[in-house]
């Protein structure tokens, strides 16, 4: 039997179009060719338990070898098989109408998987890689003849009688002068490492060394031994495919481990499985995320049918939930996804809401199983809920029922219970409640110690994405302003009726500013003369609140660009009340209340830790003179 004939693509040559396009993602080449090998291995079990199949099913192992030095890759399986018309059937005919439309449509692309996924090209993705591709062939039906297709990269094939005489299928590439590199065990190796490691059939890669037992020495020791064993790639029932009911905590944390071998034990996990209106299942970990803004994203790995697809997860998984780690796997996402079809397909928008909504439930969940404990855990996902609640509408609704707000003492409280502890003695004189908060407690605590003298309260809000939390506090809480403890002297933070007046005369406050502003000598600080309690602070320097909060956003991304270019500019308040401003007053020349000014400026910048450098060499030996 031998038999010539041209692939239906109505075109003159596909292949050098596929490698063109397809070049900088050809390792998919092995997941594709693999996930067909387990499709008809999987196909010939179905016909078996159905019983269409009477024959010995045998080891159903799919095997991947390759061959230096004649420069092959060859896939084999012991699945459906096909015949000889089959392959004509099913590799011959490629449905698309011509190649001038996929050159035009596709001249643009940078996305392989788009175009095998458009164009069913799953298996002429060979031809990225090898100038020759073999099937050899025999089909499960009784009776059947082996078959053998080649072709090398024309549009002309040939079919003869194959030799197989096991049902299944050998793929065999011949692979190009360009492609050598994958005549490496340890690249193969890798590329099965990350797209087949769950396939649901055992996938073998050639042999590995292990030690084994082997007796005992004189001494009664163990002995051991060297030993060839297979090398089988993958895990064929990973607990994503499992019911929770049949899992421990422990088989979570191994799984954990397995996906990431160097990572902290998770805080907590999600197990998703869902069948209606989607197919979806996986296991989503909540890991402990450090404080800071550089989110350890593309950690969560998405499958179809235990296939790796990709792990840029993120019009599947909304923003804020891209700090997960795990897996998702749903079969309504086809092997060869695109993102032009992750935008655009319905199914997508269904999933990603269903995820939101799982994981509001188990945080609300933890929160009122035991509330102590999600506390303790608070410092580590605390920063993942505040990015859910400002970027996902949906997920502020639910988040503010288990958000919390942490104090200087350590205590924490939900946004009601805060509003309550609070709103009496923190509203201002127009009836605004007043929320102080500290970004970072020991730079800031000079500021903290005098609120805490007025019995006010003051939150900790030290993670980076705070600055647009508390936008988005002052957008939800009515009646309620957020001001930085160190954003102005505290009787101006809440400013009541009963405030103290300024006990120095207009001329004396006039002299005591200008005694400042020489001693200063900066056009970055403005100079105000307040009537404080006169236990206070002599000088305190404080950024305004609204400059400061646009500056902070600035910094994390908050598209405030303009604001963090301005220079900084500070507030200086002087406490007219202090006995040391009396004092300069009193100083016996113009020099001695310019040093004694400078002292004073410099003492509230080394509270607000900006005296650094020359200033705070001068000062400390200024300091020295003075004692």
């Amino acid at each position: 039997m031998q038999e010539k004939g041209t692939i239906s693509i109505h075109t003159e040559n596909i292949f050098p179009i596929i490698k063109k396009f397809l070049y900088s993602d050809n390792e998919i080449f092995l997941r594709e060719l693999v996930s067909n090998a387990v499709d008809a291995t999987q196909k010939i079990k179905r016909l078996a338990t159905l019983g269409q199949y009477t024959g010995e099913l045998g080891d159903t192992t799919v095997e991947v070898s390759f061959d230096k030095d004649k420069k092959t890759i060859t896939i084999s399986d012991r699945g459906l098989g096909m015949t000889a018309e089959e392959i004509k059937k099913y590799i011959n005919q490629i449905a698309f109408s011509g190649a001038t439309e996929f050159v035009e449509k596709f001249k643009d692309a940078k996305d392989a998987n788009e175009i095998i996924g458009k164009f069913g090209l799953g298996f002429y993705s060979a031809f990225m890689v090898a100038h020759t591709v073999e099937i050899n062939s025999l089909s499960y039906q009784e009776g059947a003849e082996p078959a053998k297709w080649t072709c090398d990269g024309s549009t002309t094939f040939e079919i003869a009688e194959g030799s197989r005489t096991e049902r299944g299928t050998d793929i065999v590439l011949h692979i190009n002068e360009e492609s050598e590199e994958f005549l490496d065990k340890w690249k193969l190796q890798g590329i099965l490492d990350k797209y087949c490691k769950f396939l649901p059939v055992t996938i073998k890669f050639g042999t590995k060394t292990e030690s084994v037992e082997d007796g005992e020495d004189e001494e009664g020791k163990k002995k051991w031994k060297s030993v060839e064993v297979d090398n089988i790639i993958n895990t064929t029932s990973p607990i994503w495919t499992k019911s929770p009911s049949d899992l421990k905590d422990e088989d979570y944390l191994s799984f954990y481990k397995e996906l990431y071998p160097m990572s902290e034990d998770p805080l907590f996990w999600i197990h998703l499985n869902v069948d209606y209106p989607f197919n979806l299942t996986g296991v989503l970990y909540f890991p402990k995320v450090k404080n800071d803004f550089d989110f350890q994203k593309n950690k969560i790995k998405l499958f179809s049918r235990q296939v790796f697809i990709t792990d840029e997860v993120k019009d599947i998984v909304p923003e804020f939930l891209m700090l997960l780690h795990g897996v998702i796997d749903s079969p309504d996402i086809p092997l060869n996804v695109s993102r032009s079809f992750l935008q655009a397909d319905g199914n997508v928008k269904k999933i990603n809401n269903y995820i939101t909504k799982k994981v509001a439930d188990k945080l609300a969940e933890l929160y009122k199983k035991d509330r102590k404990v999600y506390e303790e855990k608070w410092n580590d996902i605390g920063l993942f809920v505040k990015y859910g609640m400002i970027s996902e509408e949906k997920f502020a609704e639910k988040g503010k029922d288990f958000v919390l707000l942490k104090n200087t003492k350590g205590e924490f409280y939900t946004l009601p219970e805060y509003k309550e502890k609070v709103q009496a003695i923190q509203k201002d004189k127009n009836d605004q409640t007043i929320y102080l908060y500290a970004t970072d407690v020991n730079k800031q605590d000079a500021f903290i110690q005098s609120a805490n003298k007025k019995d006010y309260d003051v939150l900790v809000m030290d993670s980076p994405i705070d600055s647009h939390f508390i936008q988005h506090l002052e957008g939800k809480e009515e009646k309620t302003q957020l001001k930085r403890v160190d954003a102005d002297v505290v009787e101006k933070l809440i400013q009541k009726d009963d405030a103290f007046a300024n006990l120095l005369s207009e001329e004396q406050s006039t002299k005591v500013k200008e005694i400042f502003e020489k001693a200063i000598d900066n056009k970055s600080y403005s100079v105000e003369i307040e009537g404080l309690n006169p236990e206070e602070l002599p000088v305190t320097v404080t950024m305004d609140e609204f400059m400061r909060r646009m500056k902070d956003m600035a910094a994390t991304g908050g598209g405030m660009g303009f604001y963090g270019s301005l220079p900084d500019s500070y507030k200086v308040a002087i406490n007219g009340n202090h006995g040391v401003i009396d004092k300069i007053l009193k100083a016996e020349n113009q020099e001695e209340q310019t040093k004694l000014a400078k002292q004073a400026f410099d003492l509230a910048l080394l509270a607000q830790g900006l005296l650094t450098g020359k200033d705070l060499t001068a000062f400390v030996q200024r300091s020295v003179g003075m004692i």
